[in-house]
């Protein structure tokens, strides 16, 4: 899948993607917890999404930061159906969505500390045992540090060495972060592992004052995260690359205009770098 561009599959558009005529998407992405142990009309739906595209999965409940016990039982359940649909990358984000058994529908951020780096590496080791095969976590955006003893890049990188897992590195996380919280987004992304990352997201944002932006996944990529991208793609092997927009869908004539640019600039960079 190495430098393929990918799409999120969503029922609102999934018979557009499923009979879409085009060479792009060249894979989807979608939230297993949304569709496991499901069978009827959307069951089917789903059959023959995977039987012609390429998997990847993005979850959205594994709450890895959370301080409560891991959901053993879940993470059981999704390695069958991971198997099951070959899906080739299963990701999640660096955060936590449950305390004390609450479900927070929320991705909140976990302080930057080292209680928390090794709280986090036990249990990325337990999940990976029981999947066998990588985590790939996923930078989140965020609003406000928490309790920070260490800075973001310092806290993201060391969870990744330390527990062997991969990264879904989001580039509009990096540029909505760096934005709202004053650093080098350049300088974030260098700091990383990037011999780790397994996939990209790119994205969309809003800017709802002069000095903050809300990743929303609402809007089109705008032209400066496209260059951060751009950017990114000279220092990192190929991997795939993956358009999220889950509200305000538009058709996929639009779509395509975005995962084609992607595509360009994925081409534009390795011809660059055949050419060194």
């Amino acid at each position: 899948m190495k430098d393929k561009v990918g799409l999120g599959f969503r029922r609102d558009i999934a018979d557009d993607i499923i009979q879409c005529p085009s060479d792009l998407p060249e894979f989807i992405e979608f939230a297993p917890e949304n569709w496991m142990d499901m069978g009827g009309y959307w069951g089917k739906k789903l059959a023959r999404a995977t039987e012609r595209f390429p998997v990847v999965c993005h979850g959205l409940s594994l709450s890895i930061g959370s301080p409560d016990p891991l959901d053993l039982s879940f993470v059981i359940r999704l390695k069958k159906f991971l198997d099951a649909h070959n899906v080739q990358i299963y990701s999640e984000h660096l955060s936590y969505s449950k305390c004390e058994n609450a479900h927070l529908y929320d991705l909140l951020p976990i302080p930057f500390r080292r209680d928390a780096i090794d709280h986090i590496v036990e249990r990325i080791k337990t999940v990976q045992d029981i999947l066998e095969r990588p985590l790939v976590l996923e930078n989140v955006s965020y609003y406000t540090p928490v309790a920070a003893e260490m800075t973001e890049v310092e806290f993201v990188s060391a969870i990744i060495k330390e527990s062997g897992c991969q990264m879904l590195l989001d580039v509009n996380n990096v540029f909505v972060n760096a934005f709202n919280h004053n650093y080098d987004p350049r300088a974030y992304i260098e700091a990383l592992p990037l011999n780790k990352v397994a996939y990209i997201h790119m994205a969309g944002h809003e800017k709802v004052q002069e000095d903050l932006i809300i990743d929303t996944h609402g809007m089109p990529i705008i032209d400066p995260v496209f260059e951060l991208f751009d950017w990114t793609l000279s220092r990192l092997h190929p991997v795939p690359v993956l358009l999220e927009r889950d509200f305000n869908i538009p058709d996929m004539e639009e779509l395509q205009v975005e995962m084609r640019q992607l595509k360009s600039l994925i081409e534009k960079n390795r011809k660059v770098k055949s050419l060194a």
